[in-house]
């Protein structure tokens, strides 16, 4: 019988100590990057219905009244083919939105940016955790009467803090890194 020490076809032997964390496997977005990827996506998302956003805002200015968010929606929804052309493109970019942070964690702001969001530990984050703790929980708390536009400034805000993390990032346990 051969030992490992003698025989010339056993894989090669070693002592590696463990790493106890992955901290240096990824680095963090800077602030800029991430407001920048922000801005990206809004503008990405707004342009197709800025056609009816002016006929919106047009119709307000000339209702004589006070300003109504129903005179605007009216407005919008009364631009006509630009309305729905504008939406139907949105919703395109819903969907290749929805593949990108499927398979790299990443809005089309995020991926022209080169960052995407992972989970703390530097693993990839899903996009139920994306979708549903990263978005619509943070949607619903700036939704509360009173403490909603508060929360929206201090979720923002926290950004400037040594973590880089806003308010959305500490409930759904993920950060934003450099692809």
């Amino acid at each position: 019988m051969s030992t490992p020490a003698n025989n010339k076809y056993a894989p090669p032997q070693s002592i590696v100590a463990d790493v106890s964390s992955t901290e240096g496997a990824f680095e963090k977005a800077s602030r800029g990057s991430r407001l920048g990827a922000a801005i990206l996506d809004g503008l990405i998302f707004s342009l197709p219905l800025m056609p009816s956003y002016i006929a919106g805002f047009n119709a307000v200015i000339h209702s004589g009244g006070r300003p109504n968010a129903l005179v605007f929606w009216g407005a919008m929804v009364a631009a006509g083919t630009l309305f729905y052309v504008g939406l139907l493109i949105d919703l395109v970019l819903l969907v290749v939105t929805a593949v990108l942070v499927q398979r790299n964690a990443q809005t089309i702001g995020k991926k022209i940016a080169g960052i995407k969001v992972a989970r703390k530990d530097g693993s990839r984050a899903t996009l139920g955790r994306i979708f549903w703790l990263r978005n619509f929980v943070n949607s619903l708390l700036g939704l509360i009467p009173l403490i909603g536009p508060f929360y929206g400034l201090v979720d923002v805000l926290m950004i400037f803090g040594e973590a880089r993390r806003c308010c959305h990032d500490y409930i759904a346990d993920t950060i934003v890194i450099r692809a």
